[in-house]
């Protein structure tokens, strides 16, 4: 069984059986999501559409997962599987058609631009600086949160370093007795600690965002002479533009999360490691704290650090893939030339739609 189409099933199972009002969209973000991980970068994945596993990977999983779901569940997901299945292969049928189509309608769009191609190109241009000019500030400010909620961390823990080589002089039972609640003290100062950060880091991913759409929405003033004679053409890339960045601003602000739950999972082992040092022997009590009493404040050190170098640049990685996308479409303007992006995005739209109208066909039965 591979383990992303396990993961594709598991997550189908939670969403339509915990409740009978299914969002298409999440549906549908799940499966594209497996599709586009059949390959490892984004060419492979057009490729990739047609193996034909997926078929027998999600029917042997569903039948072990459908016990404790409702009647509903269980006939949307008897229907949604094979249905997921045969869009894959129609997808796969389609593949060809649909990137013939995206570069004819991108080689109608030059030839209807030609005679705006200068203006055009300046106004995208200018639109380049504007994002540029705009993003520096708020990835500064990222980076100034990550280390403020860092040394914050830092300083909160440090008093229970100090407190654990105290405790090492006072005698054994006594130490014994108390490991325990400071081990929950120290989890609970990570825990709130990092949900600190979490917080402050995902404030500044929606400022982050705010920005991407202000600027899409600039973009699209600024082309609107140009757009009602190009008969949509236009239009549709600037959607495609808009998917493409608030894509990149999900995936700022899931990779900020990702980073805070790996420093609480590089510093919650301190307190899982006191609290099996307290079960032993009296005996040997201290002998098995040293270590820790003696490595803890490194240890902390290391855990921050490690997330600074991973969480600070972020916002600085953000600004340059935002940017680069403007660029990109600019040059697919400039030539008439798709790229395999633009194929994704054509295809994933095509799955939504698919989903939408699947899930308007199989609403759960009224009260």
């Amino acid at each position: 069984m591979a383990p992303k189409a396990a993961a594709l099933v598991l997550v189908l199972l939670a969403i339509s059986g915990s409740r009978a009002d299914v969002n298409p969209d999440e549906v549908a973000g799940v499966i594209w999501k497996y599709f586009t991980e059949l390959g490892s970068n984004t060419k492979d994945t057009v490729e990739q559409l047609q193996q034909s596993e997926l078929s027998k990977q999600l029917n042997t999983l569903l039948k072990s997962n459908l016990q404790s779901v409702s009647a509903y569940a269980e006939e949307l997901q008897e229907r949604l599987v094979p249905f997921a299945v045969d869009m894959q292969a129609r997808l796969a049928q389609d593949s060809q058609r649909l990137k013939e189509q995206i570069q004819r309608e991108l080689r109608e769009l030059q030839a209807k631009l030609a005679p705006y191609a200068d203006e055009v190109h300046q106004q995208i241009g200018t639109n380049i600086r504007q994002l540029q000019a705009r993003m520096g500030p708020y990835a500064e400010e990222l980076r100034e949160r990550v280390d403020r909620g860092a040394g914050e961390l830092q300083r909160a823990l440090e008093p229970y370093a100090a407190e654990l080589r105290q405790r090492l002089h006072d005698n054994a039972g006594s130490v014994q007795a108390s490991l325990s609640p400071y081990a929950d003290r120290l989890q609970q100062q990570i825990d709130g600690g990092v949900e600190s950060v979490k917080r402050r880091l995902q404030d500044n991913a929606d400022e982050l965002r705010a920005q991407v759409e202000r600027s899409v929405a600039e973009l699209r003033r600024g082309l609107s002479p140009y757009a009602q004679e190009l008969q949509g053409g236009l239009e549709r890339q600037l959607q495609g533009l808009s998917a493409q960045m608030e894509r990149a601003a999900e995936e700022l602000r899931a990779r900020l999360a990702a980073s805070s739950e790996e420093l609480r999972a590089q510093l919650s082992p301190l307190a899982r490691e006191l609290r099996e040092a307290a079960g032993g022997d009296a005996g040997g009590l201290r002998q098995r704290l040293q270590p820790l009493a003696q490595q803890l404040e490194q240890r902390v050190g290391q855990a921050l650090e490690a997330f600074r170098q991973q969480a600070a640049p972020s916002g600085e990685s953000f600004g340059r893939q935002l940017v680069q996308r403007l660029e990109e479409m600019r040059g697919k303007l400039d030539s008439g030339a798709a790229g395999v992006e633009d194929h994704l995005e054509l295809l994933e739209r095509e799955v939504r739609e698919k989903v939408a109208a699947f899930l308007s066909t199989a609403a759960p039965p009224q009260d």
